[in-house]
């Protein structure tokens, strides 16, 4: 089939590119456990699920890490047959069309900035809360929050392997401290032994578990974003796959293994009543007193070390988002400048890190709480966003491979993403049942919040639509496949209607589909 050559792509960077081969498998789950924050997800919000769910709570973490791995199954193997660096938009693209990959691309940028902007008020918070403890200083959470930005912003800009060395690190440290506090509990033997009463039906049966799922799959954001880094990986169709089981594999046994271990430290009745009494403080009363006074000292500084690498992860996948949109061109082309030195999209990243004062000061001068509105009401919308974002994904994934021929089994292709849907939809239901625990606000605020997703969403429909009419060349290679990994013609999705038998890729006199461009890209320019 001869080739038409395409334009280059607005946006693409001046002579340069990333740093292509730089990420290992522990390198990418590096960046996507950071992105979950562990530490501060069990110090912070573990106590509030186990005071919902009861003893109980472990077991929401098993499903909703089981929930995800099913996701990840038809998720992966999509990684292996698109190769485009927009990722979740450009799965969503080939299999459910152009308009929605538009939509989604929108959703993916507010639910990926609504996770990291609104973690700056909790690095200020936490900073606040630190300073107490260890030397009773009143730190206020502003200058903390803006000098955060400044360290996102250097951290970015960095080369990524730098980025991932410092996350290995941090994660080690985060991790390690929560060891800690397991072996102290089970060398002790618990407050009254070892019980697996967690588990057993008649604890994991009740009412409150519906919220725990609601906080548990919310403590696993950010693990989808293995596939951003494809350009920068090892052996991209090996290492994302690896590095997205690894991570939700860790996740959701680590969660279990602490909350259960937390729960063993005060006794099947008695940690209700702790976690009623200080919630804040019931991870630090048990390694007080399970390990030592000085391991609590630690895993205060741990806390705020954890949220830095949080802010460092989400940062980076937003500026691999921004660089994969605006080398489409529907985002300004500048933004796809990368620093031929550092090999990162520096200046998505400084536009990033901009965003970010914008809001945090907004939120500052508005006078309002770093934690229960910066963090609690700017995460909300990001959160329920992402969650959007892998229900779409998950939806595309057997529309896409029933219209391409492929060597993939019907697990891989059909099953496992459709029980990933039905999970996934079933899982947003839970999460705006229950926004109200999540941001402490108004019947009013809750409503705003959760109607923000559906409203970029929409906005992204129109914007689709406004390419197509005004910008034609730019939304026919939206979302296209990167020549130098042009996968084989029968691994190529075509927009034909649902139900048609597999084809060709139209030669170039043939009509263009709907949502595919019909000749492959032309080999961008030289970096």
């Amino acid at each position: 089939m001869p080739e038409t050559a395409e334009p280059p792509r607005s946006g693409t960077s001046t002579g340069t590119d990333l740093r292509r081969g730089a990420l290992g498998t522990a390198d990418i789950s590096f960046f996507v456990v950071s992105a979950a924050a562990p530490l501060t997800v069990m110090a912070g919000v573990a106590p509030v699920a186990i005071l919902l769910g009861g003893i109980g709570a472990p077991a929401g973490y098993l499903l909703a890490g089981l929930t995800l791995a099913v996701f990840a199954v038809g998720f992966t193997t999509m990684s292996r047959h698109v190769r485009s660096g927009g990722a979740f938009y450009a799965y969503i693209a080939r299999g459910l069309g152009k308009r929605v990959g538009i939509g989604a691309a929108l959703l993916a940028l507010i639910g990926y900035n609504g996770m990291e902007i609104g973690v700056y008020g909790l690095l200020g918070t936490t900073t606040a809360g630190t300073g107490r403890a260890l030397a009773g200083l009143d730190i206020p959470w502003l200058p903390v929050s803006l000098a955060g930005l400044v360290l996102i912003w250097y951290g970015g800009f960095r080369s990524i392997d730098f980025g991932a060395k410092l996350l290995g690190v941090l994660l080690v440290a985060e991790t390690g401290i929560l060891v800690l506090l397991a072996g102290g509990v089970l060398l002790e033997g618990g407050a009254h032994g070892l019980s697996a009463g967690s588990f057993a039906p008649g604890a994991v049966l009740v009412p409150g578990t519906a919220a725990v799922l609601a906080f548990a799959f919310a403590a696993f954001t950010g693990f989808e974003s293995t596939v951003i880094y494809r350009r920068e990986a090892r052996d991209p169709d090996r290492t994302i796959p690896r590095a997205t089981y690894i991570a939700v594999a860790f996740l959701g046994l680590f969660y279990a293994f602490i909350v259960w271990t937390v729960i063993q430290a005060f006794g099947s009745e008695e940690v209700l009543a702790a976690a009623a009494e200080d919630p804040a403080g019931l991870f630090f009363t048990a390694i007080t007193t399970y390990v030592g006074p000085w391991a609590a000292d630690l895993m205060h500084v741990f806390i705020v070390t954890s949220v830095i690498a949080s802010l460092l992860a989400f940062h980076n996948a937003i500026n691999r988002y921004a660089l994969a949109l605006a080398e489409e061109g529907v985002l300004p082309a500048a933004l796809g400048r990368i620093h031929p030195r550092h090999g990162s999209p520096y200046v998505a990243g400084l536009a990033q890190t901009a965003l970010g004062a914008v809001i945090v000061l907004a939120f500052a001068l508005a006078g309002a709480d770093p934690y229960q509105q910066l963090l609690l009401w700017v995460n909300t919308p990001g959160m329920i966003g992402l969650m959007a974002l892998m229900l779409l994904a998950a939806i595309a994934v057997p529309v896409y491979f029933r219209r391409v021929r492929h060597g993939e089994g019907p697990w891989r292709t059909l099953v496992a993403p459709v029980t990933a849907a039905v999970l996934l939809a079933v899982a947003i239901c839970l999460v705006v049942s229950k926004v109200a625990l999540f941001t402490m606000a108004s019947t009013t605020v809750n409503t705003l919040l959760v109607a923000l997703v559906p409203a970029v969403f929409l906005a992204g429909l129109a914007l689709a639509q406004r390419l197509k009419t005004r910008r034609p060349e730019v939304y026919a290679r939206f979302a296209a496949e990167p020549a130098a990994e042009e996968p084989a013609a029968e691994e190529s999705a075509t927009e034909a209607p649902q139900g048609a038998e597999p084809c060709p890729l139209p030669t170039p006199s043939s009509p263009e589909p709907a949502s595919a461009p019909s000749t492959p890209p032309a080999p961008r320019p030289a970096r």
